[in-house]
């Protein structure tokens, strides 16, 4: 086979088969074939697609490039959870111990955020001590021993993701939906869970701006899942608006806390509460989705979520003390508040405003290798439907030096006031199954 002919035959349109895509994926994989000339593949699919069947066929080739984790020496149902990436979306933190609490085994493989959308491990890498990188042999065994375990993504495990990832990233080739569906499934099928529920964002926080896209990205996931015998839903959820009222690292573990005590903003337990219902079902703990509420509210009214949080972060090397007073966690040295031009009623939060403004205080990353700052972020002290006073504060902002007259035009942007309480939008849109 030649590269140059795969990529002539995906410029005009034509379908590739398994073995044609397992040796593009192997031989770029192994530097047979150059790096320009995968991205100029990937250019083709881009404008010319891949159908559910080359996606598909795609995924499976990525998952053959690196080790399979099995978990069906692990007694219990196995589930996992992804998000497709949003701006406050702390939503792991929350939900993987309370699945745990109430008797799931939760094995996730996390990432770290790039651009306006945080990541998972940065998140929990902001409690002192929390060691997010585990062996397999450690994370089976707290998997076992505890319920949930979490841990960045291996280089053991589809490998031809992190580097086909990366060409994307530099090639204006990332807004794809059969590579970003190859990309999601391939990790998740590496990880052999028995149920998976994906979260596909849609908004202007996330990658999928419109519904059209979501649903689409959506379908192509979960019918890539069940090609591979796994039992998947996907949740098309809002990203217009930050989920939560926390955007940063240390300060979305506190208001995920909070949330685990009881204390959480809506929106965000709404969310958990969905998700992790659709992930009852499948795991047969629940009978519908009404039944599964029911168990999760119990858990947590308990404190029982809350308990296994503390657990888990003990059992992942991070000082449970720090979870147990917040303010042990990294504190940015200034605040600063953002007031209100006008009195009205807050019709819009500009998602990939906010994202965009802790990104440049240093929450975020511009590169993958671009250190951040666990302290700094933003907390929405208003939110959409609220009525605000002249002069009342609709956000603060924790900084340093860096970025910071930048972040605060931005964040004074994101609010659009009006006259009138704006209509209600859904939280949920649609689950796909």
């Amino acid at each position: 086979m030649r590269a140059y002919e795969l990529i002539r035959r995906k410029r005009d349109g034509e379908k590739l088969s398994a073995e044609e895509l397992e040796w593009l994926v192997f031989s770029y994989l192994e530097g047979e074939v150059p790096d320009y000339q995968m991205a100029a593949w990937l250019m083709a699919v881009y404008f010319r697609g891949l159908d559910v069947e080359e996606t598909a066929h795609l995924t499976g080739a990525m998952v053959r490039t690196g080790q399979l984790l099995d978990l069906s020496g692990i007694p219990g149902i196995k589930v996992d959870k992804h998000s497709t990436g949003g701006v406050g979306d702390k939503t792991t933190l929350v939900l993987a111990p309370w699945l745990a609490a109430a008797g799931l085994k939760v094995a996730k493989m996390s990432g770290r955020g790039l651009g306006h959308t945080g990541g998972t491990i940065d998140k929990l890498e902001s409690i002192p001590g929390f060691r997010a990188e585990l062996t397999v042999e450690d994370f089976l065994n707290q998997l076992e021993a505890v319920g949930v375990a979490i841990t960045s993504q291996s280089y053991a495990l589809v490998p031809a993701d992190r580097k086909l990832y990366a060409l994307r990233d530099v090639t204006a080739t990332v807004e794809s939906v059969p590579l970003i569906a190859a990309s999601v499934m391939s990790k998740k099928l590496a990880l052999r869970t028995d149920a998976l529920v994906l979260d596909v964002k849609v908004g202007k926080g996330a990658l999928a701006k419109d519904l059209k896209m979501a649903r689409e990205l959506a379908s192509l996931m979960v019918d890539i899942g069940k090609r591979a015998g796994r039992k998947v839903r996907a949740v098309i959820s809002d990203m217009e608006k930050p989920l939560g009222r926390a955007v940063g690292n240390a300060l979305e573990v506190e208001e995920a806390i909070a949330t685990l005590q009881g204390n959480g903003p809506e929106d965000l337990v709404e969310l958990c509460l969905f998700l992790g219902s659709q992930l009852m079902e499948l795991a047969g703990l629940a009978e519908s989705e009404k039944e599964a509420r029911e168990k999760l509210k119990r858990v947590w009214e308990e404190g029982r979520a809350w308990e296994k949080f503390k657990e888990w972060v003990k059992a992942q090397g991070g000082k449970v003390e720090a979870v147990e007073n917040p303010s042990l966690l990294p504190q940015a040295p200034e605040e600063l508040v953002i007031a209100s031009p006008s009195a009205g009623f807050v019709e819009a939060v500009d998602a990939l405003a906010i994202g965009e403004a802790a990104r440049i205080l240093g929450a975020g990353r511009e590169r993958k290798e671009d250190p951040i700052d666990p302290a700094v972020g933003v907390i929405l002290e208003a939110k959409v439907g609220d009525w605000v006073e002249e002069g009342a504060p609709l956000a603060r902002l924790r900084v340093r030096e860096k970025g910071v007259e930048e972040a605060k035009a931005l964040v004074a942007q994101a609010f659009t006031l009006g006259n009138q309480p704006p209509p209600p939008k859904p939280l949920i849109y649609e689950v796909v199954s």
